[in-house]
């Protein structure tokens, strides 16, 4: 059971205020049996005297309840002082520890102990500075990942615009295609990072409506099947019908388009890659299966996450910019749904959805059409 932090104080205060009268009560009990012992073997024997021997009986136990105040005020300050103590070496520490980490010490942590709400804070301030140090070093690696990636166009553009200046170069339209193809991949990352801020930004929304699914896989497919041809890609389309998502269509198609890119630049001539569509309960599932290389399998865990390349020996124009599936994840994501990743052969990519009813019109279109059928 989980002791609470008021319960815990109320006990403590309680048990010190009843161990303080209990104490104070014992002494003066005892101290004053002790002083009417004493007047009254001295009062057989001094019966003439009897004003005097009440007025040192009335002082006595005057001076016995005032030491006993004041010892009494003594034990509560200490005992105070112990129980302050007590309770406030924990905040102490996690006051010391939240310095560190405001200091740069994010690997500092502090001691858990109990099951109270104190102990919760401990433990919250440490998954803060276990989260602290986790976005840190992804900080520092997207901040080395973009220097990296700006470095190696810009460097390139340097020595061409160096070359043609020094009269080494001519000019040429293919040295100047080269050129601009470097900037092409400048502005791509520029963009794919503005696209990520967004996503990341608590202000984004999507644009939800019912879409039905196989509209969609057909957009994708006019919209992708000339790159396919040209590389020679046989890529197949299987659209389920009267299956609808509560979905962003942009967004959506986004999805599937970059997943689609993906493929086709793992994918050799010759080579399939198929998109495929289906319901199941209450989930659609939307998976993206090429014939490429596949993905090893240690870099499965990672492949979501920003400025990844499983072969490091990948520029950007052979792997991407590692910003792709990064941002697939994080549109399936906001959907409210999952990505998984797996190898068969190949790549496939699994999308899992929450699946929406149908509009009312699409449902009399569906009832008409099987109607027709019927009679038909």
């Amino acid at each position: 059971m989980k002791k609470k932090l008021h319960v815990r104080l109320a006990v403590m205060i309680v048990a010190m205020a009843t161990g303080i009268l209990i104490i104070s009560t014992a002494t003066i009990l005892i101290s004053t049996h002790y002083h009417i012992t004493m007047y009254m073997n001295q009062a057989d024997g001094a019966m003439h005297d009897m004003p005097r021997l009440n007025t040192h009986l009335e002082q006595a136990i005057m001076q016995s309840v005032l030491w006993t105040f004041l010892g009494s005020i003594m034990l509560a300050a200490c005992m105070g002082y112990f129980v302050a103590r007590r309770v406030s070496a924990p905040l102490v520490e996690m006051k010391a520890v939240a310095e560190k980490m405001t200091g740069g010490q994010l690997d500092s942590r502090t001691a858990v102990g109990g099951d109270d709400e104190l102990a919760e804070l401990g433990r919250s301030i440490n998954e803060l500075a276990e989260q602290l140090q986790r976005l840190e070093k992804i900080r520092v690696t997207m901040t080395e990942d973009i220097a990296h990636e700006l470095r190696t166009p810009l460097a390139t553009l340097k020595s061409h615009m160096r070359a043609l200046e020094d009269g080494i170069w001519e000019p040429t339209p293919e040295r100047i295609h080269s050129c601009y193809e470097e900037i092409v991949r400048l502005a791509d990352l520029i963009n794919e990072l503005e696209e990520l801020n967004e996503l990341d930004s608590p202000v984004f929304r999507l644009t939800r409506t019912k879409v039905p699914l196989d509209t969609v896989m057909e957009k994708v497919k006019a919209f992708m099947s000339a790159a396919f041809l040209e590389k020679r890609i046989r890529f197949t389309v299987d659209a389920p019908r009267n299956v609808y998502l509560d979905a962003d269509p942009d967004r959506l198609t986004q999805i599937l388009v970059n997943l689609l890119g993906n493929a086709l630049t793992y994918t050799s001539p010759d080579g399939e890659v198929a998109l495929k569509g289906r319901r199941a309960g209450d989930k659609v599932l939307i998976t993206v299966k090429d014939t490429g290389p596949g993905i090893r399998e240690n870099d499965l865990p990672y492949i979501f996450e920003r400025f990844y390349r499983g072969d490091k020996s990948r520029n950007r124009r052979s792997g991407g910019s590692g910003l792709g599936l990064a941002i697939v994840s994080k549109l399936v994501q906001a959907h409210g749904g999952r990505i998984s990743a797996a190898n068969e052969g190949g790549a496939v990519f699994l999308i899992v959805l929450s699946a929406a009813q149908p509009p009312p019109a699409a449902i009399k279109t569906q009832i008409l059409r099987e109607t027709d059928s019927g009679d038909e």
